[in-house]
């Protein structure tokens, strides 16, 4: 027999395996001699009043066989003579769209400028204890891109694009635990990732496809409006670097929003782009005690509540418009890290462990940017904006020092437009300098940062406070330039057999929708060439 139940509990029982077992047997009657199994299907926190609840969905089976874990059926094939695809980029987007080439019986052949995810993690040691910045190995590039150094967060509000469960059984299969099968809002944590990303290349090689680490695509052979291939330098030893070519029936460009010698390249070679809207900010830096008690209402959320995050959003009045702020991948009991890709400039992210047990909370607080704010750069054409993301970057550098120590600020003392004689313990590893941070931030930025932070704190009493500090810059939101592609063949609009995909496309915004969006250009390539 089999049997759905919703129920709502008190957090020691919804968060504890052994103790929700034993409350489905009591209130069914089940004895201890019948074979009983209970399978999560979602599960969510209701935190609206002081007692907080557990909402929980699950199937209960007594004496009868669980249906599989999976829903999708998933069949690999070797494709290591079949026709070739080129995957410029070996974050969510080219890895799952390589998984998706393979089951439609096509060779991915992944070119990714940085190194795989275990040599990657030197690069990112020099970041934080030497302020050397790898241009082609740190935080964004390198194996599994920006994905896999982050807090892994796997909930997407865009169910329209893909089929997100199907996207969870891969991750699962290859490693993630089956709980994000059912939780809510999902995370895999930075600690976790990289084994699974290893994992989704052991599979991508055993059946014939191929992945390049430590190769730079540095142009791209185009005849007629049609794309041919790439060309690509290798420097794995870097005592020689060596150029090849890479032809195929198609190029996947999935390069993550911060390759910026792509766009321009694209831009040189006439393919067409244009300047994308995108967010810029800081990161704000709580106690993560401080947000469980906003968040729970209470002074200690105890063993089986998890770190508590928010969503905040607010809209500006600036001149005769309005701008938007909001908060942007919050990481509940994580840590800031940086992100720059080239030496001169100051970025800086967010991540969380798979526990999400750091003393600390961030999230990216961020005001929406539109053509109004590059009206300066309108000379760089459609790299604009990127232009002006970059401008921003290297001013934050200089005014830190010219290191990647940190620009940072106390909230109220930003609020007040004062420099904080001190600064806050910190996550941020290479660390902090205090500044003020209008000093690089443009003005209508601080102002609608300033504004915005008054309105938390009333919506969050606690949350407006000199405990909290801002770190700069946060500016690599989502991608500075869209390159524009049918809305139903996923391909160029001009050039053919090219696919830009994901979030260096402007088409994603984060893992899953990364991953979809790959998955959609594979089939849709396919579809036309094959």
């Amino acid at each position: 027999m089999k049997k759905i139940l919703e129920l709502t509990l008190p957090p020691e029982i919804g968060y504890d395996e052994n103790e929700l077992h034993r409350y489905v047997k009591s209130i069914l009657h089940i004895k201890d001699e019948d074979a009983f199994q209970l399978r999560l299907l979602k599960r969510s926190i209701d935190a609206r009043s002081r007692q907080i609840k557990i909402n929980v969905q699950a199937a209960v089976y007594i004496d009868d066989i669980p249906e599989p874990l999976f829903q999708h059926q998933i069949s690999y094939r070797d494709v290591s003579k079949s026709a070739t695809v080129v995957i410029v980029g070996a974050g969510p987007a080219g890895l799952f769209a390589a998984l998706r080439l393979i089951e439609l019986g096509i060779k991915p052949v992944i070119l990714e400028r940085g190194k795989d995810v275990q040599e990657r993690r030197r690069d990112l040691a020099d970041i934080n204890k030497k302020n050397i910045v790898n241009p082609d190995s740190n935080y964004c590039f390198g194996e599994g891109g920006a994905g896999t150094y982050s807090d892994g967060k796997l909930y997407t509000r865009s169910k329209k694009r893909g089929d997100i469960r199907r996207i969870l059984e891969i991750f699962v299969a290859h490693g993630a635990s089956d709980n994000i099968l059912y939780e809510a809002h999902p995370h895999i944590g930075t600690n976790k990732l990289p084994k699974i990303i290893r994992a989704i290349r052991d599979t991508i090689l055993q059946y014939g496809g191929e992945i390049h680490f430590n190769t730079k695509v540095t142009d791209f052979v185009v005849d007629n409006n049609e794309i041919k291939g790439v060309v690509a330098e290798q420097s794995a030893d870097k005592s020689a670097i060596q150029q090849q070519e890479y032809h195929g029936i198609g190029v996947i460009l999935a390069t993550g929003h911060s390759a910026r010698d792509i766009f321009e390249l694209l831009h040189q070679k006439d393919i067409r782009i244009e300047a994308k809207p995108f967010a810029l900010g800081v990161r704000i830096e709580h106690q993560q005690s401080l947000i469980d008690a906003i968040q729970y209402k209470c002074a200690d959320r105890g063993i089986y509540l998890p770190a508590a995050s928010y969503s905040l959003v607010e809209q500006v009045s600036v001149g005769a418009g309005q701008k938007g702020v909001f908060s942007f991948c919050m990481c509940p009991g994580g840590f800031i890290v940086p992100s720059a890709t080239q030496q001169n400039e100051m970025v800086v992210n967010g991540m969380s462990p798979s526990k999400r047990d750091s003393p600390f909370s961030n999230s990216g607080m961020v005001v929406a940017v539109d053509e109004s704010d590059w009206k300066n750069f309108r000379r760089f054409g459609p790299l604009a904006a990127m232009e002006y993301q970059k401008s921003v970057e290297q001013k934050a550098w200089q005014v830190a020092g010219q290191t990647q120590v940190a620009p940072a600020q106390r909230m109220q003392d930003f609020v007040h437009k004062k420099v904080s004689a001190s600064l806050l313990e910190t996550s941020y590893q290479p660390g902090l300098v205090t500044v003020e941070m209008r000093d690089f931030l443009p003005e209508n930025i601080a102002f609608c940062l300033q504004e915005g932070f008054k309105s938390f704190g009333n919506k969050m009493r606690g949350y407006l406070t000199n405990d909290a500090q801002l770190i700069g810059v946060e500016s690599r939101t989502s991608s500075p330039v869209k390159i524009p592609r049918d809305r139903e063949t996923f391909e160029h609009v001009a050039t053919r057999r090219l696919f830009p995909c994901a979030e260096g496309a402007g088409y994603a915004g984060g893992i899953m929708s990364a991953a979809m969006d790959g998955e959609r250009c594979a089939e849709q390539l396919v579809a036309l060439y094959v």
